[in-house]
C-alpha cells in the first residue's frame, strides 16, 4: 500500500482524519495525496437556483486556499511524502477519478458541508465504484491505529472475499485477525444458487500469506447484523472492521445492501469497504 488518497475537507473534524491518514501512511512508508473538491461549479448552467450556487463559489475557494495554506504548514513536520490536489464537482466524482491510482482512499463517516445524519453518500458512492478499497472513519476518531485488531465480516461471497483480499496490508500488521460470521433471521435477496465459501476457504487464504485468524460466530442480535458487528468489535477491541459492500451506485436511491447501509449510518469503528 503506497499511494492514499484522502478527501481534504474544511469541517471540524478533518485534523482528527489527518492525523488518523498519517498513522497509516507512515505505517506503510506511502505517498498521501489531499484532495479537495468544490462542489457545484458549474451549477449555474442546470440549476433553476444556480445563481445562489454561483455566489458561494468564491467563499468555497476562500475556504479551499485558507485549508490549503493550514494545511501544508501542518504537513511540513510530520516527515512523508505528499500532495495537495484541488478539484471541481461532487466529491464523490473526484475521488472516484482519483481512485485509478491509488492504494486506498480514506474518507469520513459525515458530509462535511452537511453534517448530515445516516450514511455518507461520498462513502457509499465510493464503496460501490471506486478502483482500491475505501476506509471510511468516524466522526469522532482521534488515531488510527495499525496493530490493533481487526474484525473481517465474512459470509463466503464475492464482496467478503474482495474486502478479505484487499485488507491484506491491515491483516499482516494486526495483533489479532478475527474472521466473523454473522447469523442471519433471513438470507432473502442474496442473488445466486451457489453456496457461499465457508470461513475455512477465507482462512485458508490468509494462512497462505502468513496470517493467522480466529474464526468466530457472531450471534443474532435483534436490532440487526449492523448491531451484532459493533458489539462483537466492541467486546474484542478492535481498531478496524472490513467488510464487503453491497449494492450499486446511487446511495440516495436506497438500493444498498441492508447490512452496508446500516453499518455506514453509524461508523463507531473504522470501516474498510470494497465491492
Amino acid at each position: 500500500m503506497k499511494s492514499i488518497l484522502f478527501n481534504a475537507t474544511g469541517d471540524e473534524g478533518f485534523s482528527r482524519r489527518l492525523d488518523s491518514v498519517l498513522d497509516i501512511t507512515r505505517a506503510f512508508d506511502a505517498h498521501l495525496t489531499l484532495l479537495h473538491a468544490i462542489p457545484y461549479e458549474a451549477a449555474g448552467a442546470v440549476d433553476p437556483y444556480g445563481a445562489a450556487f454561483a455566489a458561494m463559489v468564491p467563499v468555497w475557494r476562500e475556504q479551499a486556499a485558507a485549508l490549503k495554506e493550514t494545511t501544508q504548514k501542518d504537513m511540513a513536520n510530520e516527515g512523508v511524502a505528499w500532495d495537495w490536489v484541488d478539484a471541481a464537482g461532487p466529491t464523490a466524482l473526484a475521488l472516484l477519478h482519483a481512485s485509478s491510482l491509488n492504494d486506498l482512499v480514506v474518507v469520513g463517516a459525515q458530509e462535511p458541508r452537511t453534517n448530515a445524519k445516516g450514511a455518507s453518500f461520498t462513502a457509499g458512492e465510493l464503496a460501490v465504484t471506486a478502483d482500491c478499497p475505501v476506509l471510511v472513519l468516524p466522526a469522532n476518531c482521534q488515531r488510527f491505529e495499525v496493530g490493533a485488531p481487526v474484525l473481517v465480516a465474512w459470509d463466503g461471497s464475492a464482496e467478503a472475499s474482495h474486502a478479505l483480499k484487499a485488507s491484506v496490508p491491515f491483516l499482516r500488521q494486526a495483533s489479532h485477525v478475527y474472521l466473523a460470521t454473522a447469523k442471519e433471521k433471513s438470507r432473502k435477496g442474496r442473488a445466486g444458487s451457489l453456496p457461499d465459501l465457508p470461513p475455512v476457504a477465507g482462512a485458508d487464504y490468509l494462512s497462505r500469506h502468513g496470517i493467522a485468524c480466529e474464526m468466530v460466530e457472531i450471534g443474532e442480535d435483534e436490532d440487526g447484523v449492523d448491531a451484532a458487528l459493533r458489539k462483537a468489535a466492541e467486546a474484542r477491541k478492535v481498531g478496524l472492521i472490513v467488510m464487503g459492500a453491497y449494492g450499486r451506485t446511487r446511495l440516495a436511491e436506497r438500493i444498498f445492501g441492508g447490512t452496508t447501509r446500516a453499518m455506514l449510518g453509524d461508523v463507531t469503528v473504522p470501516l474498510l469497504l470494497t465491492h
